[in-house]
Formats: C-alpha cells, sequence, structure tokens
C-alpha cells in the first residue's frame, strides 16, 4: 500500500519497486502514482518558500519617494506677487537680507526669486521697480515678467492694451509714477499713452524688459503662472507661463519638477506636491509671502500688515 512520503523516501521508495518488479505490468501504474504523491510535496514546498520569502523581502512599494531639493551649499528665497505694496516689500528684504547674511557666515550661496507682478493694484509700483532695480545690483535676484508686466510694456504701443492695463490696476501704477489724479481722469486714452512717455523713466522700461520668463533651480522651476502640463520646457509658450491658470492648477500628476508659482490669489500657501503657489493677494490682504528652500527643507517668510499699518514679519527667526 502506497502511502504519503517526504520526495526523497519517495524517490528511494520507487527505485526498489523498479527492481523489484521489472518484468510486471503493474509498474507503470505504481510510478504514476509514486510521481503525483512527489508533485504534491514539491507544490507544499514552493509556496512555503514563497510565503517565506515575502516575509522578509522589503516592498518596493513602501520605499520612500525622494523629495525634491535645491543643490547642496545654496539657499533660495521665492518671493510672491507683490502688486505695488512698498511696504511689505521693503519689511521682506530686510528680513530675507538678515537671513542671508547668517546663511552666508555658514558658507551658503543664497539667491532671490522674485515670481513677477511687481507693479498695479497697489498704491507704489513705481518704488517696487526701483527697489527691485537696487536689489538685483546688490544680490543675485532673478525676476520673472507676469501678465502685469506685459500689459505695462505693451501699453506704450498699443491702446487697446493700455485700456485693459487701466481697468486692471495701471491707473495707480500711472499715479505712483507722478501722474496727477485730476489730469488722469480728464486725459483721453491717447494722452494718458503720451504722458506714459514722460512719467515711466526709460530705465525702469529697460529693466521691466529685461525680466525672465522661468527660472530652473535644483527640482524646482520658478514661474509666474504656471506651466501647460505635458509640454516639455523649451516648448512652453510665453503666454501660458504669464497668465494660465487651467488646466495647470488642477493638474494632479507630476511635471517632473516642482514648479513654484504666483498669479493666482489664495488665502495661504497652496503646496499640492507637483506644485507650490505663493500668491497670497498682498495688495489686497496685507500678506506677502516668500518660500525658502535650502536642501529638501522647506519654510516661509511672511510680511503682514498689522494694526496702524504697522508690518512684520512673520517666520524670520525659524531654522532652515
Amino acid at each position: 500500500m502506497l502511502v504519503a512520503r517526504n520526495p526523497v523516501s519517495n524517490l528511494h521508495h520507487i527505485q526498489g519497486l523498479v527492481m523489484k518488479n521489472r518484468h510486471t505490468g503493474a509498474l507503470q501504474g505504481t510510478l504514476i502514482a509514486q510521481l503525483c504523491v512527489i508533485s504534491m510535496w514539491t507544490v507544499r514546498i514552493c509556496v512555503m518558500m514563497q510565503y517565506f520569502t515575502s516575509m522578509f523581502t522589503p516592498s518596493k512599494a513602501k520605499t520612500k519617494k525622494e523629495l525634491p531639493r535645491i543643490p547642496e551649499g545654496r539657499r533660495v528665497y521665492a518671493v510672491g506677487d507683490v502688486h505695488g505694496r512698498s511696504d511689505l516689500f521693503i519689511s521682506l528684504i530686510e528680513a530675507i537680507e538678515a537671513d542671508v547674511h547668517a546663511a552666508e557666515a555658514e558658507g551658503l550661496k543664497c539667491e532671490v526669486v522674485l515670481l513677477g507682478d511687481l507693479v498695479d493694484r497697489g498704491p507704489d509700483s513705481a518704488n517696487v521697480i526701483e527697489l527691485a532695480r537696487k536689489w538685483k545690483k546688490m544680490r543675485e535676484v532673478h525676476i520673472l515678467c507676469g501678465n502685469h508686466e506685459e500689459m505695462f510694456l505693451n501699453s506704450f504701443e498699443d491702446k487697446d492694451i493700455l485700456r485693459h492695463f487701466l481697468r486692471h490696476g495701471g491707473r495707480e501704477t500711472l499715479i505712483s509714477y507722478g501722474m496727477e489724479r485730476k489730469v488722469f481722469t480728464k486725459a483721453s486714452l491717447s494722452e494718458i499713452q503720451e504722458m506714459l512717455e514722460d512719467v515711466v523713466p526709460k530705465k525702469h522700461r529697460k529693466f521691466i524688459g529685461e525680466f525672465e520668463d522661468m527660472v530652473q533651480l535644483g527640482d524646482y522651476l520658478f514661474v509666474h503662472a504656471g506651466i501647460e502640463p505635458g509640454v516639455p520646457l523649451e516648448e512652453q509658450k510665453q503666454r501660458s507661463l504669464r497668465w494660465i491658470r487651467e488646466p495647470f492648477l488642477s493638474h494632479e500628476k507630476s511635471h517632473g519638477l516642482v514648479v513654484v508659482h504666483g498669479h493666482t490669489i489664495t488665502d495661504e500657501v497652496v503646496d499640492a506636491g507637483n506644485r507650490i503657489g505663493i500668491d497670497t493677494g498682498a495688495y489686497s490682504s496685507g500678506r506677502l509671502t516668500a518660500l525658502v528652500l535650502e536642501g529638501k527643507k522647506r519654510r516661509y517668510l511672511v510680511a503682514a500688515e498689522g494694526k496702524k499699518g504697522k508690518v512684520t514679519v512673520e517666520g524670520a527667526k525659524l531654522k532652515a
């Protein structure tokens, strides 16, 4: 009678049967039965081996995703849309410079990226441009061109764009450059365009005309508005970089780089994983935000207007 044995014992048993029943017709059935028993044991052993292997083999799905980073030894400050709020801008510059001074003492190289829309809506665009111009002379500052800078520059030549510019905060910009309110109110569109040449310094027009469209530092891409999802960086259209909202804002998949942008106002910073939006509506909310990046770390500096117009900077003393 056949019994279940381990594979090795069954092999010896079969060899004995072969020698004993070499010339009998029953050998074929006996061999088949014994081979079935061996197969059952083999399957059981394989299943057990797979079980124990899975217990002690780390799962690839649980591997921690590598965080985006800025190159070693560097720190980046990205500043959201200023929109003519020179008071907030001055306070943030002072806080960043104090932070930079401490960082440079530790051997770090620091850079600043202004995300565009320095002008319009707020009361002091002319001074914001002058501050940015002077800051760039003393610090490595990248300045991106926003849709409002685009409208501002094109208004010198195109009356239709000038009309659009004035409806979206351009009036405040021209008054900040010294155009009298009464004169502005009574002037025709053609007269306003002529006065633009007189009140806006040529050095400011030249300076704004040199603003960049995008800056890549490490695993981060800095743009004003966003990018067109799925389109290579070298094929991105200038209009998308300065004006886009959708489908960029709702896109959930990776862009390859983490996109840091302004343009779209939110109450708080929006970190969506594939993008970080830092336009906190300075001209209306009284809060101008800067994102600070160093290695894999992130933190924020916020220049906020408090009671009686006093501006304080939150996060200035936090360590990176």
